[in-house]
């Protein structure tokens, strides 16, 4: 080698080191996740971030999962290479009213808006090309007050709408308050399923009997500890579950109850905790988590709004027994959302995914977490 090369590499070193010394280290664990305490062999990480005010999940048959929002807009996380990490963040649609609830049939995206239900058809194949929507049902109420709608497939092949009480507490000035309905998915044949549900915003059929279980929302200014909220069973239609009148079966109405009784009203399954904003159940159906959680219920607890010391910010495990249709217990399963008195989110929605993963909204991170079991 001669000198004059040997020198040139030389020159070289010092820059090639420098190179290396500049390469990004790569980005350090979430410090907000590892707050979240799971049962042993449980892990969490980001399926998604950047997904603004993220409420109901729904999956489509390719894997996608669809977002409603209580914002303008709805997206799609579609996640191709199936790594458990969304690809991209779609918008499909914006400028809608309060699009909290979505569900998937046959190839097309249901929607529901504070005060209409739409579909978008054949949504896989036009997930970016902003599609416009058919109008399925305009004739749901317009108030904002518990009008965030929750919206399922039930086992009958019929879409279920809640439409909750356009107040604290009151008696319905319309039958259709504090219900939840069903319709045919071209927007035909509405009928109230259950009566007295002040505000419930997630419910699911027992994969064991179909019977509808849903959460519902206590009454606000009885006081830090009254009433509970409500994890309740529908088996069939037509029951009755309380509201105005009683809350968690039993607490009643200082003005509206006087003069019912209770017995006269359906109890719930469980009470939950006290104001802990119960919202979007679901049954474990997947094949990932140990065979003690499979067929058993998780619940989202957004978190409690106006209790001295804040309650909720969870997700909770109630337990079945074999039947399938007796609450036995009431438990934590994952928490750390709250630390102390403040709190970075809120999860609202779960979401059973074909891989036996179970993932969760949050509409005050803008996320969507995935929770797996390693084992």
């Amino acid at each position: 080698m001669t000198i004059t090369r040997r020198f040139f590499l030389l020159l070289l070193a010092p820059l090639a080191l420098t190179a290396v010394a500049l390469t990004p280290a790569p980005p350090a664990a979430d410090a907000n996740l590892s707050k979240i305490k799971l049962p042993a062999g449980f892990t969490i990480s980001y399926f998604a971030q950047n997904v603004k005010s993220a409420r109901e999940l729904a999956v489509g048959p390719d894997g996608t999962v669809y977002v409603g929002t209580k914002d303008d807009k709805v997206y799609a996380l579609p996640d191709r290479n199936k790594d458990g990490r969304a690809d991209e963040v779609v918008t499909i649609a914006t400028g809608l009213n309060s699009p909290n609830g979505v569900a998937v049939r046959n190839g097309a995206l249901y929607v529901a808006e504070i005060n209409r239900i739409l579909r978008y058809d054949n949504i896989a194949q036009r997930l970016k090309q902003k599609p416009k929507p058919a109008v399925v049902y305009d004739k749901l109420p317009n108030k904002d007050w518990h009008g965030y709608r929750y919206i399922a497939f039930g086992p009958d092949g019929k879409l279920y709408v809640p439409v909750g009480a356009p107040c604290n507490s009151c008696p319905p000035e319309e039958p259709i308050y504090a219900t939840i309905n069903r319709l045919n998915p071209d927007g035909t044949g509405l009928e109230t399923f259950a009566y007295g549900v002040r505000n419930t915003v997630g419910f699911d059929w027992s994969p064991q009997d179909k019977a509808l279980w849903f959460t519902d929302n206590g009454r606000d200014m009885l006081g830090d500890n009254l009433p509970a909220d409500e994890l309740n069973r529908a088996a069939k239609p037509g029951l009755h579950f309380g509201f105005p009148y009683f809350f968690a079966g039993d607490v009643q109405d200082p003005e509206l109850g006087k003069g019912k009784s209770a017995a006269t009203y359906v109890k719930p399954a469980r009470k939950l905790g006290p104001h802990v904003a119960a919202l979007g159940m679901k049954f474990y159906t997947g094949k990932k988590f140990p065979a003690q959680y499979r067929n058993q219920i998780f619940i989202p607890e957004h978190g409690s709004w106006n209790r001295t010391n804040k309650l909720g910010y969870r997700i909770t495990l109630v337990r079945l027994d074999a039947t399938g249709k007796q609450a036995q217990s009431y438990e934590t399963f994952a928490e750390g959302w709250l630390q102390g008195q403040q709190a970075w989110g809120r999860p609202v929605c779960l979401l059973v995914l074909p891989d036996g993963s179970l993932l969760v909204s949050d509409d005050q991170n803008d996320a969507v977490y995935r929770i797996s079991y390693k084992g």
